[in-house]
């Protein structure tokens, strides 16, 4: 594959329209989830071992998605047929019901999130794209084949982002940081004036590192 093809929205983007067949019938991206928060997340193929292990792992955490009003929308290049006969296996071998889409992605729509790399064959790199509900992407993870995903850090993120929207910057680790716990990083002052009572006002280790407590 050509450098030059590989396509990809980048963050604050608009997240690409799409029209595809999925497990779930025929659907289209981004309207079909607009309102809600959604992580888009393809893999390289169905029937194989890393991949069934973060499906599963993304099932297991679904209703952590869900409290959080997020989506959540498998890909990968495979035709929908595979796709079905692999939720068929996992349901039958693992005792685990595959509940989310699972989009049939064509070489259009994996160039569309730039899912094809060079040098990668046919196969779809583990990407991950969070949404917003106005369809803006927020935050996107690009893992190698080779190394299957961290779900508690895709649930971490979409909650970090959630906050942030509403109270403010979080910390490295949050809601465990090292130094501020679960606290919300106040925006440095932009004057004098403001980093004096900033610094009065919250908890801090100087002006421009404030502190508050997170509001839940």
């Amino acid at each position: 594959m050509n450098e030059d093809n590989l396509k990809m929205p980048l963050l604050g983007d608009d997240f690409p329209e799409l029209n595809v067949q999925t497990t779930h019938g025929a659907m289209s991206f981004p309207k079909d989830m607009k309102g809600n928060w959604s992580v888009f997340f393809s893999h390289p193929a169905d029937f194989t071992p890393v991949c069934t292990t973060e499906f599963v792992a993304f099932q297991k955490r679904k209703p952590e998605f869900d409290e959080l009003s997020c989506n959540l929308i498998g890909l990968s290049v495979d035709q929908v047929f595979s796709h079905i006969k692999w939720v068929q296996w996992i349901k039958k071998e693992l005792d685990v019901t595959i509940e989310f889409p699972i989009v049939a992605a064509n070489d259009t729509v994996a160039s569309k999130l730039g899912m094809l790399h060079p040098d990668k064959g046919t196969n779809t790199v583990r990407a991950v794209f969070i949404v917003d509900p106005e369809a803006t992407v927020r935050l996107i993870m690009y893992y190698p084949q080779e190394i299957g995903r961290n779900i508690d850090e895709i649930i971490r993120s979409v909650k970090a982002l959630q906050v942030s929207d509403q109270q403010g910057a979080v910390p490295a680790g949050w809601p465990n940081n090292e130094l501020i716990g679960d606290d919300i990083i106040v925006p440095p002052a932009s004057n004098e004036v403001d980093a004096v009572k900033n610094a009065e006002k919250y908890e801090n280790y100087d002006w421009w590192f404030c502190h508050k407590p997170l509001e839940k």
